[in-house]
């Protein structure tokens, strides 16, 4: 099966890596998706962020971890498995196309013109991984592919739960884009946390549902933090 890079193809920007931690991958056929854990810097295009080899394993096996979980327990909601390289530390996932984002052109907050109900489907997955008692912190709206009418969750690799040990959001900046840091930082004030501080993960995931209301309708982000009820 022949892969190729996987980019975003956004107005204004051009060709953008889909994940600013892992090497995005697609089939030709667009029916396989490949998150490659692996440093590229032709890939990434000079703008690594996440460069520790250490750091990448970590992130490869929390992607393994909460993935996996998420598809024992809530299988309508992520892509299939197809396989897990260890070896090479990639996952290969069963997709149909190309990420929700990209079908709506990547831009924009709604994208009911590519799936009708994807507020609802959304805020289903959102619930699940409260359940789970999971945080997932990155939800970039190219984290969501559709699979036959349905929404499926990836990205796995930015999540918590209680039992991690607390973070400052300094020290997880490498996981988060630049453009989203400028917003970040005077919306954490806003909310009366510090950045030098440790939040509780229930904090920590009300700032991620605050910043992606840069890319998703504000109505659903609320929703999504009355989810997670601070």
């Amino acid at each position: 099966m022949n892969f190729e890079y996987y980019y975003n193809n956004v107005p204004g920007k051009g060709l953008c890596r889909n994940n600013l931690i892992d090497t995005s991958l697609i089939s030709k056929d667009r029916k396989t998706f490949c998150q490659w854990y692996h440093n590229d810097s032709d890939y990434h295009k000079g703008m690594n962020q996440v460069v520790d080899p250490a750091l990448m394993n970590e992130k490869w096996q929390r992607e393994k971890q909460f993935l996996c979980i998420m598809e024992k327990n809530y299988p309508e909601h992520v892509p299939e498995i197809l396989d897990i390289d260890d070896k090479n530390q990639k996952i290969y996932l069963k997709i149909n196309g190309t990420d929700m984002w990209d079908q709506a052109g990547c831009t924009g907050t709604d994208y009911s013109t590519v799936l009708e109900n994807w507020d609802t489907q959304m805020l289903e997955i959102i619930q699940s991984h409260k359940d789970l008692g999971i945080y997932k912190i990155s939800m970039h709206p190219s984290s969501y592919f559709l699979v036959d009418g349905k929404l499926k969750s990836i990205n796995y690799f930015f999540c918590y739960t209680d039992n991690d040990k607390k973070v400052k959001m300094r020290e997880v900046l490498s996981h988060i884009s630049y453009d989203r840091q400028q917003d970040l930082i005077p919306k954490m004030k806003d909310m009366g946390l510090d950045f030098e501080s440790e939040m509780t993960f229930t904090q920590f995931q009300h700032v991620a549902f605050e910043t992606f209301k840069l890319n998703f309708d504000h109505h659903v982000m609320e929703k999504a933090k009355e989810i997670y009820t601070l």
